[in-house]
């Protein structure tokens, strides 16, 4: 666990995952506490072998489902990042994501408005969020460059 990051209880856990109108279950709550204890942007695969190191009883599909619940509820974010597994993210407050073409690394970027789209541009659609993904190499693979 980083030491810098103060874990949430249990109970805070639990009180986040039925925020979102799910039913509590181990899995999810698994899942849930690793993102909240880990502040990384992990693949489902990642998630699904730290779940696993502390309780062997999770399939991948129930680790995967239990991501694919989380997701739709609102509780966990997925960062898709093009040509490699996607990455889930359980910081929900506004911000924006680096994904380093080189190593697949996606690290946060602070949030600023971004400006809206005119209606016109719309069409018939309709905007749930926006975000900004900027991609390019992390600090770790601009200096391995060099």
């Amino acid at each position: 666990m980083n030491p810098t990051h103060q874990p949430p209880s249990r109970e805070a856990i639990e009180q986040f995952i039925e925020a979102g109108g799910l039913r509590l279950t181990p899995q999810r709550y698994a899942v849930m506490a690793f993102l909240m204890e880990e502040p990384v942007h992990a693949t489902a695969e990642e998630i699904f072998e730290a779940v696993n190191r502390v309780d062997p009883r999770s399939s991948r599909a129930t680790i995967y489902n239990s991501l694919h619940a989380l997701v739709k509820a609102g509780r966990v974010r997925e960062v898709a990042v093009e040509g490699r597994a996607a990455r889930f993210d359980a910081k929900l407050d506004p911000h924006h994501h680096f994904i380093c073409d080189q190593c697949g690394n996606v690290e946060d970027i602070p949030w600023y408005h971004l400006p809206q789209p005119e209606p016109h541009m719309l069409g018939s659609r309709r905007l749930r969020e926006s975000e900004l993904i900027l991609r390019g190499l992390c600090t770790r693979c601009t200096e391995s460059t060099y």
